[in-house]
Parts: structure tokens; sequence; C-alpha cells
């Protein structure tokens, strides 16, 4: 015979057990100080006897908050994840919410909506990792009025800010393979061109870099070089097959991510080339993975687990009240990382130059 449904304790059960009153239960476990210690210790015996565990909800409401961090992303989270700079910077995040007894919560669209996302959010704040300023959603997202840090995302005046020197990044990476003597460049870009044309946005920043090189070396780069490649390695890879479909045939690559400059890599195998001596590639970012592929790829290193531990502590010091009295905005050091993924343009055997 099946044994019957355990029925849960309520508030009620362990206040007839203990001889108190609710509001003397919930004081136990919300706000202790506000009872004798050996009251608060006996109701907590009691729940424990009885399987009592306060709802997590009413907790919530009674202490005002919820001990958790929200990280905003505007892609879908299976997307997200797909980019391995996401998973390491999130790392970054919860090193410092980890050590201060906070938890974390990914959010991503529901149902393609991010007002959605954010009203079922339980969290006393929210990092938002580059959600450009067009998007539809940023002034419902503002309204919700939670205390707010964004990541590599156009500053809003109200709320703090981190990012990194994309700009002069882009530009050392572009800088680099032109003094090795290419002009026929491919560049792969995460987002389409709405994003690219907003000087604020990361992938407009980067950009910048890449063209104010070009202008520099009088190198033109046209509208059928520039290829969407998805932050992961099957968007690279893909990418850099149509463009070959396509008849383009560059000597040098210019990847917006680390993730697609690897898929470039697996890309140019397929196609029997070989990297750097046919084709040389640089990506952005410096994961981990970079000192791995093959060839090693030549990237530009960004601090992607501090930006991650410095958003976080930004967003601490925030719900803490502390407060210089303006939003804080800092800006990051980039610097290339040259590997073997880079060579000279040239017949024959190439140079490769390289410091790793």
């Amino acid at each position: 015979m099946a044994d019957p449904p355990t029925v849960r304790a309520r508030i009620a059960d362990v206040a007839r057990e203990a001889g108190v009153s609710k509001a003397a239960v919930s004081f136990a476990f919300n706000s202790p100080q506000r009872l004798r210690p050996e009251t608060a210790d006996r109701i907590k015996q009691v729940a424990t006897a009885l399987g009592y565990r306060p709802h997590p909800v009413a907790r919530m409401l009674t202490a005002g908050s919820t001990a958790t961090i929200g990280i905003l992303s505007p892609q879908a989270l299976a997307l997200a994840f797909a980019n391995p700079f996401f998973p390491l910077f999130a790392e970054g995040v919860a090193t410092v919410t980890e050590d201060q007894g906070f938890g974390l919560l990914f959010i991503s669209p529901l149902h393609g909506s991010l007002e959605r996302a954010m009203a079922r959010a339980t969290v006393d704040g929210v990092i938002v990792i580059g959600l450009d300023r067009h998007h539809p959603e940023v002034e419902s997202i503002r309204r919700a009025g939670l205390p707010t840090v964004l990541v590599d995302a156009p500053a809003w005046p109200e709320h703090g800010a981190i990012e990194v020197d994309d700009t002069s990044g882009a530009l050392a990476a572009a800088r680099h393979l032109l003094e090795l003597g290419h002009r026929d460049l491919m560049i792969l870009t995460m987002h389409p061109s709405q994003s690219q044309e907003d000087s604020g946005s990361v992938m407009g920043r980067r950009m910048r870099g890449y063209q104010l090189a070009l202008t520099e070396f009088a190198v033109e780069v046209g509208p059928e070089q520039i290829r969407l490649a998805p932050a992961t390695f099957e968007g690279g890879e893909g990418a850099f097959l149509r463009a070959w479909e396509d008849g383009l045939r560059p000597t040098g690559v210019l990847s917006m991510s680390d993730a697609a400059a690897a898929g470039v890599l697996q890309a140019a195998r397929h196609l029997g080339l070989s990297v750097p001596h046919d084709l040389s590639v640089v990506g952005f970012d410096d994961l981990p993975l970079t000192r791995f592929t093959d060839p090693p790829l030549t990237t530009v290193h960004q601090p992607v687990r501090r930006k991650g531990e410095e958003a976080a502590q930004m967003l601490l010091t925030s719900l803490n009240g502390v407060s210089a009295g303006t939003a804080e905005h800092r800006v990051l050091e980039t610097r290339l990382v040259v590997r073997r993924s880079t060579a000279r343009v040239a017949t024959g055997r190439q140079e490769v130059v390289s410091d790793a």
C-alpha cells in the first residue's frame, strides 16, 4: 500500500506547536533579533522537527531583499552560453557575488520580450550586458527602477558602466594585419549593421577602430567584405565558408570575437588553406581557448573575468547605498597579443611575427 502524501507543514502548525504567534515564527526566520534568543532557537527547533521551511517568496517580501543579482542578456541564453565569453564573464561576477552571499539569476527574453522577463525577475539589482540603446525595450527596463550596472553598452547617465577600450584594441588588430602587408581583408561582425552605426555600441567602437587603421593605410573594405558572424564557433565557420562560396579570397580576417575566429580556423582547414601561410586571422577577447587553437590565435586581450568582477562590485556598492554622487563609468584597457595565426603576405615562405 502506498504511503499517504506528505502534507507540508505551515507556519500556523509551527506557531501552535511552539506556543507562539505566527508573527513570532516569521521573526524567528527573518528578524531573530526581535525575539529572545532562546525563543528564536525553540521556534527553529520546532520548525525543523515538523519539516517546515519558510516560503522563499514570503521571506523575500518580509526581508525586502532577494539576495540575488540578475545578469540580463538581450539574447536567448542558449545563444549567449554558446559564446565562451559569457561564462567567463559570469565567472567573474559569481566570484564577487558568492563571497557577499548573493546568488545569480540569468535573465533572457521571455517569449521574445525582455520587459516580460524583467517583470518576473526577483532580483535586487541587475547587470545588463550589451543592450544597444536602440533596443525597443530599453525604456521599459529603465522604468523598472532596479539598481543597474551596464557592461559593453552605451552609458545611461543614472547607472554605472563597465566597458573596455574597444576602439584602441580594434585599431591595433587591423594595423597589425596591414603592417604585415594584407590588403584583401574580411571583417566578421557579431550583429547587423544597424548596431555598427551606433558609435556607442561594442560593434560600433570596434568597427571605428578597424576603419581608423584602414584609413591610415588607404585601404578600402567594401560592404561585401563585412560579414555577419554570431560569436560562436559555428558562426565564424559558416560566415567564412559562405564568403568563400561568394568568391571572396581574403588574405586576412578581422573577427570581433575569438569564438568566430576559431570557427574561421576550422573553415580554413575544410578549404585546404594553411593558417597563417594562406590566411591570417585575428580575434578579439583573448579567451583561454586562444592559446590552444591550431595555430594559437592572435587576438586582442580584454580582461573578461575582471570585467565581471568589477561590474558585480559596482552593483553591490550601489545596493549598499555607497555612492560618490554620480554614476561611475570605467574603461578597461585592451592590448594586442600576437601569436601564430598571423604572418606576412608573401609568396613562398613567410615570416611569422609572434610574441607568444
